[in-house]
């Protein structure tokens, strides 16, 4: 298993923090406050509910999961709220998050990817949680993206203008303009 263990991981690491984050990142910094908390309708939910669901799960899955922190995650709270809290802080605790995942798979070693665990009322292994992240987060990821093309039309994650599209990011999966998101603070 460990001569494909090594690259699951690696591109594990790399679809959340250098694809899908600055995705939602640039949309994010597009939107106001207002546009992150609206809904198509009663029972969808906002860019604001799924950054904090996006935040709740990572942590709860590799964080604690995986990284073994406590796990003091109330789910429904997530979807729950409707207080239009403020998108920086939103986005700054989902970037915040995904680093703290990001070091736990960084230090994971590869024989813990068959290891059995318990996350919420699932029996999984690693590498099923690790994976289950990465397609969750890919999901809600392209929601935020339709969101915010119903809101404010194409988002620029590609240019074109040279023939081949290229992405707007820079190779550390930065938006550019952004906060460069592989910094820890």
């Amino acid at each position: 298993m460990s001569d494909i263990s090594r690259p699951f991981i690696s591109e594990s690491r790399r679809q959340l923090l250098h694809e899908h984050l600055p995705r939602i990142q640039r949309c994010v910094e597009r939107l106001s406050d207002d546009e992150v908390w609206w809904r198509p309708n009663a029972e969808s939910n906002s860019i604001g509910n799924l950054l904090l669901h996006l935040s709740g799960n990572v942590r709860q899955w590799i964080v604690s999961g995986i990284g073994g922190a406590e796990d003091h995650r109330r789910r429904q709270e997530e979807f729950d709220e409707r207080a239009a809290l403020p998108a920086a802080p939103l986005l700054e605790r989902l970037t915040d998050t995904v680093l703290e995942a990001d070091m736990v798979l960084a230090a994971l070693p590869p024989h813990r990817l068959t290891e059995a665990i318990r996350i919420q009322s699932f029996d999984t292994d690693v590498m099923r949680a690790i994976y289950h992240v990465v397609e969750h987060f890919s999901m809600h990821t392209g929601q935020i993206i339709v969101i915010t093309k119903l809101l404010k039309g194409d988002v620029g994650f590609y240019d074109t203008s040279h023939g081949d599209p290229r992405p707007t990011w820079n190779e550390r999966g930065v938006a550019r303009g952004g906060r460069p998101i592989t910094e820890h603070r």
